[in-house]
């Protein structure tokens, strides 16, 4: 094969993921507050190769400076209607390649790229399914299904969906928790302004404005089967409003305060326990 009839092939290859990049950073800087291009194109999006219901790509970014002996595993966008959760991830991005340290990061700033590149935005994914009551609980086939019908009323909003795992976003994440084993998993939520927890851990007092108000556990959710059963500590950040972020000050002290209660409270080299599936 001549050298000339492979160079396209060859440079359609190198310039597909810069393109896969660049089509996200259109999207995500049109669509999220307080999103520059900049930010995201600094960002450097890598396409999972997972899709979403309507075949959306799933973005990940994984930064992993050499000597990390902790893995974290940062999640936005759970909700396609709360934007700043993938904007603040977004940001985090900027701030974990400008604080190299020993901790491999991964996140997903937009685990639910249908329901947040939707007009108008949708909490729920293209089945019309709440990602945060997909995850397989125990006993989720008859817990999930009655409190949706009996303390949400049948609410649109938190439909868990017809079995636990039944839907491409969540199956990606679980797998993701299976593969990357995190010590730690972060997920970015709004607008409650507040600060959840589980998992075996003491749990981080405040990060930021946002102060530690454990509401409870869900049929179905990633605290929940992650924190409670997994014993992989979740912090889950309620931010005060769904279409605006913090100030870029704030989102910076969470930050710091993340790293800080991590700092203290997770043993340098800790392992997860293992998922099964």
């Amino acid at each position: 094969m001549r050298l000339w009839f492979r160079t396209p092939f060859l440079l359609a290859l190198l310039w597909a993921p810069a393109a896969y990049a660049a089509r996200a950073c259109d999207d995500f800087y049109a669509r999220l507050p307080n999103v520059q291009w900049s930010l995201c194109e600094q960002a450097q999006l890598q396409d999972s190769m997972a899709r979403s219901v309507k075949g959306r790509p799933i973005y990940t970014r994984d930064i992993r400076p050499e000597g990390a002996r902790l893995r974290v595993l940062v999640i936005g966008g759970m909700h396609g209607d709360e934007l700043s959760s993938s904007s603040v991830a977004l940001h985090w991005i900027r701030l974990a390649q400008e604080t190299p340290e020993r901790i491999h990061w991964r996140f997903i700033p937009a685990l639910n790229p249908d329901g947040l590149f939707n007009r108008p935005s949708h909490r729920v994914n293209a089945n019309g399914v709440d990602l945060n009551r997909n995850f397989p609980t125990p006993n989720w086939e008859k817990d999930a299904p009655f409190y949706w019908e009996k303390r949400t009323r049948r609410d649109p909003r938190r439909w868990p969906g017809k079995m636990p795992l039944s839907e491409p976003e969540s199956r990606f994440l679980h797998a993701e928790m299976q593969r990357f084993q995190p010590n730690l998993i972060v997920s970015i939520h709004a607008p409650y302004g507040l600060l959840d927890f589980d998992g075996p851990l003491p749990p981080p007092s405040r990060l930021g404005r946002l102060y530690l108000d454990q509401v409870g556990i869900f049929p179905g959710s990633l605290g929940n089967y992650g924190g409670v059963h997994k014993g992989m500590p979740v912090v889950t950040i309620e931010l005060p409003s769904a279409l605006l972020t913090p100030r870029n000050v704030e989102i910076q002290r969470m930050w710091q305060d993340l790293r800080q209660w991590m700092g203290d409270t997770l043993a340098d080299g800790a392992t997860s326990r293992p998922l099964k599936p």
